[in-house]
């Protein structure tokens, strides 16, 4: 019976989507970022992370880099606390070695757990691999009919976006930066969710991992839209980031700074989480894209007008 199901997340995403589907009492363990729901920061966690935290972007990139050129994992799973729960079922991925602890990373402890679990490994690159995964969560954890329920109800949620922004002629070019120093465009589902709220992303290309770019590339764009994601920040954290980096020479004279419509936002709620919350991702960038047709407000503290390096007003 699902009660006696012991589930381990190594992935926020997952843990998100199993509370979700009414699984939350079955997660036993889960990682030092499993932030939502709040219900799941009482979990025992189970991965942490080696990188530090008080770090900013570009020593947080050498460090990763580092790490990666010595063949060392950026994630420490707690073998002990593993034995503890005995988990029947441990979820994890094989998307991004960066983001998240991957099977490598439990290469090890398998093999030293006494009992053996399933392991269920998620590599979604499209909107439509996550609602895959979300059915497969569901079938694992026998709760297939409430997966298919949520994946219905977040498929009506951007059917409403594409309809509400369609009354719209404009496609405004949009920019969607997950990283700044270096600076990095978004990739997987970002470009595919820019589209759905109406907007063309000028820089990612869907269903490809984020690619480092150059602040070069970024001002020959030209983007009329530019949000600021970094991978794992939240709203707060992504302001301050931006606040420390140091403005390209013409940031000005771009489209979107001119017309005052650089946005940061919760990137590690609504877009960089593979998770049901990609939908609310969308309906915030309808609401930045055609504000005049966004019938969802954005929920509280996940995206915020930046003002820092625009030109004042013409008298």
């Amino acid at each position: 019976m699902l009660g006696a199901m012991q589930i381990c997340s190594f992935l926020p995403s997952a843990t998100e989507t199993l509370f979700a589907l009414g699984a939350g009492d079955s997660v036993a363990g889960v990682t030092f970022e499993c932030d939502f729901p709040p219900e799941a920061r009482e979990k025992r966690v189970v991965v942490r992370t080696r990188l530090n935290p008080s770090l900013n972007a570009a020593e947080i990139d050498r460090q990763v880099n580092e790490s990666v050129a010595r063949g060392e994992s950026l994630y420490e799973v707690d073998l002990e606390a593993l034995e503890d729960i005995q988990p029947d079922l441990i979820i994890t991925q094989d998307l991004c070695h960066v983001c998240a602890a991957t099977p490598g990373d439990l290469g090890f402890v398998l093999g030293a757990l006494r009992r053996k679990p399933e392991v269920l490994s998620l590599s979604p690159q499209s909107l439509a691999d996550v609602w895959t995964d979300i059915r497969t969560i569901g079938a694992a954890t026998d709760r297939g009919s409430q997966a298919g329920e949520l994946v219905a109800l977040l498929k009506d949620r951007l059917a409403a976006v594409a309809e509400m922004v369609a009354r719209s002629s404009a496609r405004p070019r949009v920019a969607c930066l997950e990283w700044l120093d270096p600076p990095f465009f978004a990739g997987h589902w970002v470009p595919e969710m820019v589209a759905c709220a109406g907007g063309v992303d000028v820089l990612g290309a869907s269903a490809k991992p984020g690619i480092r770019t150059t602040w070069e590339d970024v001002l020959k764009a030209r983007p009329e839209v530019i949000l600021i994601m970094p991978c794992g920040y939240d709203l707060r954290d992504a302001v301050e980031e931006f606040s420390r980096m140091a403005l390209p020479d013409g940031w000005e004279m771009l489209p979107a700074v001119r017309d005052g419509r650089v946005f940061a936002v919760d990137a590690s709620g609504y877009f960089a989480r593979p998770g049901p919350r990609l939908a609310g991702g969308v309906e915030i960038l309808a609401s930045v894209l055609h504000p005049e047709y966004a019938a969802v407000a954005p929920p509280p503290a996940s995206v915020e007008k930046i003002t820092r390096g625009s030109r004042p007003p013409a008298n």
